[in-house]
């Protein structure tokens, strides 16, 4: 189009010059006659430019307004753009902050549940330990009635029925056996009570899981025998003690509580 123009341009330019050679003095015009001729064609050629001039510049003003609608229009977009960028930005640093709130926020819940679990296995430990160091058992042989009981070949383990008393429940009326519950320091004694006979004693042994600790012995041939013993035992937890009736020996009991078998923790360790 500015091509298009600048001929137009250049046109009348040229449109105009010949014009003035018309304005000479009236000898030259005589002389210069195929001149007129050039004036009578170029009149009517500054007119339809002048037109193809004024409708060409119609329509540049129509594009140029159409271009500064375009250009506002997108000033408009770029605005909103940038808007919706601030928005977005201003979206993410909130979600970014939210984002660290709930970290910490969980974190301090995992801590919180974490103390509550050690809390809560603290609590739990401490009554344990409270109930194990509550560890106190006495037991005869027999709650009523009367017995003798061997002599056998081997060694019998004896099972004392009669309980007084059994704080912890370690220690076992049907089998006879103490099961320490936690690891520690227990004092143990034991008593045997019998009937003199030449060829049997009265005798029993503190055991600790099978291995002999003391013995508790006593032979006469016609009177009434009596001995007893005493261990302290550093057992850990599960260790098993218990009484056994030596071989060849016997034990007596009856309503006395004559022989006996007792136990408690001292300390744990």
């Amino acid at each position: 189009m500015e091509n298009t123009v600048f001929v137009l341009l250049l046109l009348l330019v040229c449109c105009f010059s010949e014009t003035q050679v018309i304005a000479k003095p009236e000898t030259q015009k005589q002389s210069d006659e195929p001149a007129s001729g050039r004036q009578q064609t170029c009149v009517p050629d500054i007119h339809t430019v002048l037109r193809e001039m004024s409708a060409m510049l119609a329509e540049q003003r129509v594009e140029m307004r159409h271009l500064q609608r375009d250009n506002e229009e997108l000033k408009g977009l770029k605005t909103q753009l940038n808007l919706q960028k601030t928005q977005l930005d201003e979206l993410k640093r909130h979600s970014e902050v939210a984002q660290i709130k709930l970290t910490a926020q969980v974190a301090e819940v995992a801590s919180l549940k974490s103390r509550s679990n050690i809390t809560e296995s603290q609590v739990e430990t401490l009554r344990r330990d409270r109930e194990v160091k509550q560890v106190a058992f006495s037991a005869s042989l027999l709650a009523s009635g009367e017995i003798t009981i061997g002599p056998f070949n081997t060694e019998t383990t004896l099972v004392y029925k009669h309980v007084v008393t059994n704080i912890g429940n370690a220690y076992n009326p049907n089998t006879g056996l103490f099961i320490a519950p936690v690891r520690g320091a227990y004092y143990f004694q034991f008593y045997v009570f019998g009937h003199g006979h030449p060829s049997h004693p009265s005798a029993a042994v503190l055991v600790k899981n099978g291995q002999h600790i003391f013995t508790a012995y006593d032979h006469q041939p016609s009177i009434a025998v009596s001995s007893s013993n005493g261990a302290s035992l550093l057992l850990e937890k599960g260790d098993v003690v218990f009484i056994r009736l030596w071989r060849n020996s016997r034990i007596f009991d009856n309503v006395n509580h004559h022989s006996t078998f007792s136990g408690h923790l001292l300390f744990t360790m």
